[in-house]
């Protein structure tokens, strides 16, 4: 029997290696957003400042081990096989639920997963044991969970978003009122009383406080900083703010670059010392359990885990260890960068494609704050209204066009405000050994300084609201499933025993490596994307060079739709009909996407080539239309086959295979003009125009003659067959607009 636990030691083991991969996938954006937003220091720079960091944080993290052992539950109130169970289910829901957000792409909080996994597992483990108890009832439930101790946590975790929102906002604001956008003119004491400030509050909240966990630092050199807090505090200022003005006034770097790269450091070892927990907290936890079981000499369902509830330090070698693995994974996991991503879209001052759409809460919130805006200013005085909105006047950024992907989502300012504010409230949970979400408290003080920052205008506002809703929404979730997953899990190990156990490893590795290969295939489709591109070029014959390629992106994929549509409505392919919606759905997006972009268009025109625009604007008029048809289209042949309405009769199918014959052959005919440049076939092309008028024509009036001769009896059947005719005829006329537009342009240019 010692055996099945030892074998489940090693698995815990093994999985707690894959949580932290997952695990640091997922939080990596805590303490990469900021500094990689800004681009005020090298990518590598950042990798290694925050590697040292984990490493650092790792080793201090001993105290917050004790969470995962005693903080949701009672240990002293449970046998070893009953505290095996609990853990060996929250390590391996834990590693399902983060890589599914991983994949998705999604920050989530993985404090709030193992939390809730823990109570999800042990209040099923406390009812098992109730429902087999002669004595108990459902009100004992308290006797075995630490709901005191729980309750601590969860509002902590749910007031920590209010709180890292408000402080952000607030401290930004205040930074952008003092700095302005044009910090960098300032006078080099403000940079250097600046620096000094917020590096003696990371060393207060990171290095003394941080002190508290470190097994590795003498007691006598802890109780000595504590005792000499002020005057290490006061020093800390004094030195602090004495390098700032001597980076900034000697060796003329910014100091802001360099409260990023230290920021950098104490957030990431906030980080892995209130996080680590999460990743091997449990694994620990049970090793610990098995070590103490095992030396008692008692059978594993009459051993009580009394000890567990006393202090245990974690050994410094698996804390070093967890430490490499987490510092292997920040350099080499691609899942990371994707959900790094999510969170500097989200607090950009600059244009970006907006990822989240606007829905109904967003919208009135949006709305509410506007008028809530309107009635504060109102009450402000101009003179004042006038200074503070020069603060926030920003610099025109003149970059070359080719390099546009260089430009910084917000300043170095915003980075630094993010970095001291976030360390600092992770670091105070951390000393009072609260398992604070890093994510939610990292995540929301970045949308706190970037609503206080005006990043969120009139412009973005509905889709940036919409998107911290969605992400919120998603650690509602986390908790939800969490607490479901877990006590579900843990009620199969228990019927189940080793066999099971064997099953659900085996379906979580099968699930890893399906999610990794999916990825995989996402990253790769990402690579050798062939879709719509914006417009750069600044003159005439650069836009009808791009246009060009623009239309034959279009064609080709029209092509390929209509005819994918048509073979499944013919076969009533369900799945290849809904292929072809979505491949209309991202044509679509990619053309509002380009319209969305006509100011910056216009801005970027040579004087001279202003008439140019105008061309722009009519193809890209004519390309929408081009997409709506084929949505219509695919909307109407998936709607009748997924209402299994009847099928097309033969002479329906092969009225519509000439048809599409003929629009294959004169699609690939305007492609090969386009992508060989030959413009002046173009005419040839619009003078077959009628002729396709016309061939559509007879098709409609066969239709006609056989509805009359009721040899379709489907009224059904009969709308469709017409609606595909002539909104077919609309894609031609679209089409052909689009060729007579560029053929008179050419010739004009």
């Amino acid at each position: 029997m010692d055996n099945i636990y030892l074998l489940m030691i090693v698995a815990l083991a093994i999985l707690a290696i894959a949580d932290l991969v997952v695990g640091v996938s997922n939080d990596a954006v805590n303490f990469l957003n900021s500094a990689i937003g800004s681009k005020g220091v090298s990518f590598k720079t950042i990798m290694i400042v925050a590697s040292l960091g984990i490493a650092f944080g790792a080793l201090s993290s001993s105290g917050m081990m004790e969470v995962a052992r005693k903080g949701i539950f009672l240990p002293s109130e449970f046998y070893f096989n009953e505290i095996m169970i609990i853990f060996m289910a929250v390590m391996i829901t834990d590693i399902l639920l983060l890589d599914f957000f991983n994949t998705l792409g999604m920050p989530t909080s993985t404090t709030v997963s193992i939390v809730f996994e823990l109570l999800g597992a042990a209040v099923v483990m406390s009812l098992i044991k109730i429902s087999n108890s002669n004595t108990e009832t459902f009100s004992d439930l308290s006797h075995y969970i630490n709901t005191e101790k729980a309750s601590e946590i969860i509002l902590g975790i749910l007031l920590s978003v209010i709180i890292a929102f408000s402080v952000g906002a607030f401290v930004q604001y205040i930074s952008r009122i003092l700095l302005s956008f044009k910090f960098e003119q300032k006078a080099k004491w403000v940079a250097a009383l600046f620096g000094g400030i917020a590096a003696t509050a990371i060393t207060y909240f990171i290095l003394i406080k941080g002190l508290k966990g470190a097994n590795f630092v003498s007691v006598d050199f802890k109780e000595f900083v504590f005792a000499n807090s002020l005057i290490i505090v006061t020093i800390s200022f004094v030195f602090w703010t004495g390098l700032s003005a001597l980076i900034t006034g000697y060796f003329k770097i910014s100091v802001y670059k360099f409260i990023i790269i230290i920021g950098t450091f104490a957030i990431a070892m906030a980080f892995a010392g209130n996080d680590l927990v999460n990743f091997i907290g449990v694994p620990i936890g049970a090793w610990q359990s098995y070590l103490d079981w095992h030396s008692s000499g008692v059978a594993a369902e009459s051993y009580r885990m009394v000890k567990m509830s006393e202090p245990q330090e974690a050994p410094i070698y698996l804390l070093f260890a967890a430490g490499i693995v987490m510092v292997l994974t920040l350099w080499f996991s691609k899942k990371a960068r994707a959900v790094l991503k999510t969170s500097i879209d989200l607090s950009s001052q600059i244009n970006v494609k907006e990822r989240f759409e606007p829905n109904l809460l967003s919208r009135n919130l949006v709305r509410v704050t506007t008028i809530i805006s309107k009635y504060h200013d109102s009450l402000i005085p101009n003179s004042i209204k006038k200074r503070i909105d020069k603060q926030f006047e920003k610099p025109v950024i003149k970059i070359e066009k080719d390099k546009k992907q260089e430009l910084p989502a917000f300043d170095m300012v915003r980075a630094a405000v993010n970095l001291v504010v976030a360390s600092i409230l992770i670091s105070i949970a951390t000393s009072m050994k609260l398992p604070l979400s890093t994510t939610y408290v990292t995540f929301m003080v970045a949308m706190g300084t970037s609503l206080a920052d005006r990043a969120w205008g009139r412009e973005s506002a509905v889709y940036r609201v919409a998107g911290v809703l969605k992400v919120i929404g998603g650690w509602f979730f986390t908790a939800f499933s969490a607490f479901v997953a877990a006590g579900t899990l843990a009620y199969l190990i228990y019927i189940g025993d080793a066999p099971m156990i064997a099953v659900l490893l085996l379906l979580t590795v099968l699930l890893l490596v399906r999610n990794y290969i999916k990825h995989k295939k996402k990253d790769s489709d990402v690579l050798t994307h062939t879709g719509l591109k914006k417009a750069e070029s600044k003159t005439v014959q650069g836009i009808i060079q791009e246009s060009a390629d623009h239309i034959i992106n279009v064609v080709s994929r029209t092509n390929k739709i209509y005819s994918n549509m048509l073979i499944g409505l013919a076969k009533e392919d369900l799945s290849r009909l809904k292929k072809s919606r979505k491949g209309v759905l991202k044509l679509n997006a990619e053309v509002d996407e380009l319209r969305d972009d006509i100011f910056y268009f216009i801005k970027n025109l040579d004087e001279t080539s202003v008439r140019g625009s105008n061309f722009y604007i009519i193809i890209l008029g004519y390309l929408q239309d081009v997409g709506q048809s084929l949505e219509f289209l695919s909307k109407a042949s998936y709607k009748h086959v997924n209402n299994h309405h009847k099928a097309l009769r033969f002479s329906q199918i092969k009225d519509l295979q000439d048809i599409n014959r003929s629009l294959e052959n004169l699609l690939n005919e305007i492609e090969a003009i386009f992508s060989n440049r030959e413009f002046e076939k173009i005419e040839a092309i619009l003078n077959r125009k009628q002729k396709v008028y016309d061939d559509l024509s007879i098709k409609i009036e066969n239709q006609i003659t056989r509805t009359r001769k009721k040899e379709s009896i489907s009224p059904k059947n009969t709308a469709l067959y017409f609606s595909l005719l002539l909104e077919t005829k609309d894609l031609i006329t679209a089409l052909m607009n689009l060729m007579e537009e560029y053929y008179n342009s050419y010739n004009k240019s």
